[in-house]
């Protein structure tokens, strides 16, 4: 379609199909969000691997996308009223992916305001400590010799994951519904236990609805396809 050749991004990435939902990722935890998001939703969409390099992330193209240089960003050319509509932040997309799908947000005002409220969790805390834990505990903060930094995100790691355990005792879920907001948790979970390696130090294995939890979103079809969308180089 005209209109998406005015995007700049599909100099660099061009679409295939310019009738499907464009999307600018590569696995992470915030990347897979979206990609087991449409897959979950039905959504058909073309991939596109854009790499953590400054020279995909930091380009012209992309950042005319998203300024804040992060993947995932997304081009959906059926948006609202029938017009492109370009998106960046995984929890955004997130929302507007289920509003335009119909699924995983509740429609009553109760239901969807706590979902938005344990996906926000995500965003604000487990998603940002974890990655902070990521960077002390395996990557090159572990070089620094004042533990006091990964003291301090190990700490607040454990209290947040001490208020997924007791939310999630008696439901599978963390709203009771499978919702979005799983699917935002869980890849952080995943990470930092599995990519990370500091499931231990976290004291993951005294958290047993988190472990059953985190083992019910990872044996879902659409998480496993997911997880590597777009694949790896």
């Amino acid at each position: 379609m005209s209109n998406f050749d005015n995007f700049p991004i599909n100099k660099r990435w061009p679409a295939t199909n310019p009738d499907l939902l464009q999307l600018y990722s590569f696995p992470t935890p915030n990347g897979v969000k979206v990609s087991i998001a449409l897959l979950e939703m039905g959504i058909e969409f073309e991939p596109h691997l854009v790499t953590l390099s400054d020279s995909d992330v930091k380009s012209v193209e992309f950042l005319s996308l998203n300024p804040n240089n992060k993947i995932p960003a997304i081009i959906d050319p059926n948006g609202p009223d029938g017009e492109p509509i370009a998106l960046f932040e995984s929890g955004a997309i997130l929302i507007y992916l289920a509003e335009k799908s119909g699924k995983l947000l509740p429609t009553d005002a109760v239901g969807r305001n706590k979902t938005i409220q344990w996906l926000m969790f995500q965003m604000g805390g487990l998603g940002p400590m974890f990655g902070q834990i990521g960077f002390f505990f395996k990557f090159a903060g572990k070089e620094i010799e004042d533990k006091r930094p990964l003291d301090r995100y190990i700490t607040e790691g454990r209290r947040l994951l001490a208020v997924l355990e007791k939310e999630l005792e008696g439901q599978d879920w963390i709203t009771g519904e499978y919702s979005i907001a799983d699917i935002a948790i869980a890849p952080w979970l995943r990470a930092v236990r599995d990519f990370y390696g500091a499931g231990e130090v976290l004291q993951m294995d005294k958290l047993p609805n988190v472990t059953a939890y985190l083992d019910r979103f990872l044996a879902r079809p659409a998480v496993q396809a997911g997880l590597n969308i777009p694949p790896r180089p």
